[in-house]
């Protein structure tokens, strides 16, 4: 599992890509309570840079690796930005603390529709600066089973039990991909995802859709199997190769608006490190630790999502950024349609 290091200064150079020492990362660990972030044991922040601190929150999935890696190279620090990190549970409690103005941006990982729920409930509070759209090569979302279950298709789960992840984002999709691949019937159990592995292997649920590194922890420990990758780029977008933008990096427009130069800084030293994580992928994935469960020989069989600046979006990535959204207004989870194109960050 994770450890929580001390709390101490960024390093000042990046030149040496060896693993992160425990010494080298600020962490916060916070919990939420309605729209409210708590924050538990929070030591005081070590300063390189005057100027305000940048509240940023992850939850502990493979998506976030450019943040990883911009906080752990020291992008950040450079740039002259402080960076505050917070580790959260699930991308709804992140939300959350945005909209009630205890955290400042999310990292990529964050569901897209978690925070299109926010922007729902006070519009134009978020700006989404980066996603990281996966499909069945860019795996991030995957339907697995236990390693000797019968189950060989998604509609042979048909009326059993099959874990989610927590938050409207997760239910709403595993809902939707079950009935869409045949499984009628099925039972949809919210579960922290760092459970799904263990709840298979203990007969407890038949299946789980679950995000990486779930699949490959299971893989690699003998107990689970994966069915099916890139589920919702199959079942919602209808194109097994779509990019569904699942999850995304954002800051509160109060911040943007509020520091609009710092804003900029930290969004091009993000940039940096998804142009890091792109070009050297392998060395990138040491981040991996520390930030998720992946140890050891998992870092470098997990699968890594991809990554859109705000400024790469082409016409159709907006196009199947909202076909993902519209799903929401389709099951009423959103009151109304919501334009993806309006909480996108225009720079």
């Amino acid at each position: 599992m994770s450890r929580i290091p001390s709390t101490v200064q960024a390093p000042t150079t990046h030149a040496a890509a060896e693993p992160a020492s425990a010494s080298r990362r600020h962490w916060l660990q916070a919990g939420v309570a309605g729209a409210a972030v708590g924050l538990m044991g929070a030591p005081a922040i070590l300063r390189a840079q005057t100027g305000p601190t940048i509240r940023v929150a992850y939850w502990p999935i493979a998506a976030g690796l450019p943040f990883y890696s911009a906080v752990e190279l020291g992008y950040f620090k450079e740039a002259g930005v402080n960076v505050e990190v917070i580790r959260l549970a699930g991308a709804q409690q992140i939300m959350e603390g945005m909209l009630a103005g205890r955290i400042d941006g999310s990292a990529n990982g964050t569901g897209s529709a978690n925070i299109a729920v926010g922007e729902m409930a006070a519009p134009g509070t978020f700006k989404i600066f980066c996603s990281n759209p996966s499909n069945v090569d860019n795996v991030l979302d995957e339907v697995i089973v236990p390693v000797n279950s019968p189950v060989k298709t998604m509609a042979d789960l048909k009326g059993k039990r099959v874990g989610s992840g927590p938050g409207i984002q997760n239910v709403t999709l595993a809902r939707t991909v079950l009935e869409r691949g045949g499984a009628t019937g099925a039972t949809v159990v919210e579960l922290p995802i760092g459970q799904h592995v263990a709840a298979l292997a203990a007969g407890q649920l038949d299946g789980c859709y679950t995000l990486e590194p779930t699949g490959t922890i299971g893989r690699l420990n003998g107990t689970t199997r994966i069915l099916e990758t890139g589920v919702i780029s199959r079942y919602v977008l209808g194109d097994p190769k779509a990019p569904w933008f699942g999850g995304s990096a954002a800051l509160t427009s109060e911040f943007i608006k509020k520091n609009p130069e710092v804003a900029k800084k930290y969004i091009a030293a993000y940039g940096k490190g998804v142009q890091y994580v792109r070009t050297q992928a392998a060395q990138a994935r040491q981040f991996l630790k520390g930030y998720t469960p992946i140890e050891g020989a998992l870092t470098s069989e997990v699968p890594l999502a991809a990554y859109t600046m705000y400024n790469e979006f082409t016409a159709s990535d907006i196009a199947y950024f909202q076909k993902f959204f519209d799903l929401f207004t389709e099951k009423g989870v959103f009151a109304s349609k919501l334009l993806v194109d309006s909480m996108l960050y225009k720079g």
